[in-house]
């Protein structure tokens, strides 16, 4: 039975402590955790040793970031949360939801053993009792979030995204939806600012965060990949790289950036630097609830970029001229800057008398 739960009345925030369970057995490369370990605004280390102001103590158990090495001393902290032992908690899922409905006889995932019989337990056997108890729930990466690449066409595992699993209209017990971070891996500081905000609230310093309607936050996921884009204005003035090597639009080689919502061109990958379309790579939409089967194939011109660019490209060549002449023209110094006898700046001394 998945647990999908009637909203829950919101347990009053106010915490001075919170740990963090972090399960990434189900259908994930722990490429989401691995990129989080470049957050510097804050880092990851900031927030669990306390630097940053006003967040409450966080105790966070991932099985690679954790000081504790495995076993049952690091299981410890999720049977207790699945006992109703442990509060309040964030719960921080990484990697796409198999159907465990549908495994035949063996299982997709697991995570630790069950105590009495010594058989595993799996991602989901875990969400059904930790989900309902979360003060909060976080899914990492478009994996968790939307199912991503293990949910696509053809996969034999029934795989999906959390709000999938759990019900679109799930509420934790801080009265919170889940909280989508996309991302093939996720932006680091995207997830970062995300999960502080997320921290503030507990600690009641701070208002739930604003999500839209796939749950991502709106102040991240609002703009698109071409708003935010240093070649958006190539395509405005109809001018296409026809290869990798051009700075041009690269919206005719395959880049999805007009339609798709992500801030990484804008933000860069590692303070400021990198992000797809920024060093030359086409926005294959990884941040999007259809990736990636509404995006393929890769690197072909999508839909609708046919007529756009040709739609575009008289008025781009036309407004491109015109530009050309203005900028030669602004791009010269006035007539009147110069080292001869004679004043020709238009100044005339009468009309101050």
């Amino acid at each position: 039975m998945t647990a999908t739960r009637e909203a829950t009345p919101a347990r009053e925030a106010g915490f001075d402590e919170v740990h963090i369970l972090w399960i990434s057995e189900g259908m994930s490369c722990d490429g989401d955790t691995v990129s989080v370990t470049a957050c510097d605004q804050p880092s990851i280390e900031d927030v669990v040793t306390g630097v940053v102001p006003g967040l409450p103590t966080v105790h966070l158990h991932n099985k690679v970031l954790s000081p504790t090495l495995g076993g049952e001393e690091f299981l410890a902290p999720f049977r207790a949360a699945a006992e109703g032992e442990l509060t309040p908690f964030i719960l921080v899922i990484e990697g796409s939801i198999p159907n465990e409905k549908i495994n035949g006889e063996g299982y997709w995932t697991s995570f630790g053993n069950d105590p009495q019989t010594g058989e595993p337990l799996t991602l989901n056997w875990w969400l059904d009792r930790l989900a309902p108890r979360a003060w909060a729930t976080v899914a990492v990466g478009t994996c968790a979030a939307y199912g991503g690449i293990h949910a696509m066409a053809g996969n034999p595992t029934g795989s999906m995204g959390l709000a999938d699993y759990l019900g679109w209209d799930y509420r934790s017990t801080g009265g919170l939806p889940i909280v989508n971070i996309p991302g093939c891996p996720v932006q680091p500081e995207n997830f970062m600012e995300t999960l502080t905000w997320v921290l503030y609230h507990a600690a009641g310093a701070a208002p739930p965060p604003p999500l839209d309607d796939q749950l991502r936050p709106q102040w991240l996921f609002g703009r698109t990949v071409h708003e935010g884009c240093d070649r958006a204005g190539y395509y405005e003035q109809g001018d296409f790289a026809a290869d990798y090597n051009s700075p041009k639009c690269q919206v005719k080689i395959g880049c999805w950036g007009p339609v798709v919502n992500c801030n990484v061109p804008k933000r860069g990958w590692m303070r400021g630097v990198g992000g797809c379309p920024n060093v030359g790579g086409i926005c294959i939409a990884c941040t999007m609830p259809g990736f990636p089967d509404k995006f393929m194939p890769f690197m072909d011109m999508p839909p609708g970029a046919s007529l756009s660019s040709v739609l575009i490209k008289p008025y781009g060549a036309f407004t491109r001229r015109l530009r050309g002449i203005t900028n030669r023209t602004v791009n010269k110094e006035p007539k009147w800057r110069h080292n001869r006898d004679v004043l020709t700046s238009g100044y005339d001394p009468r009309y101050r008398r």
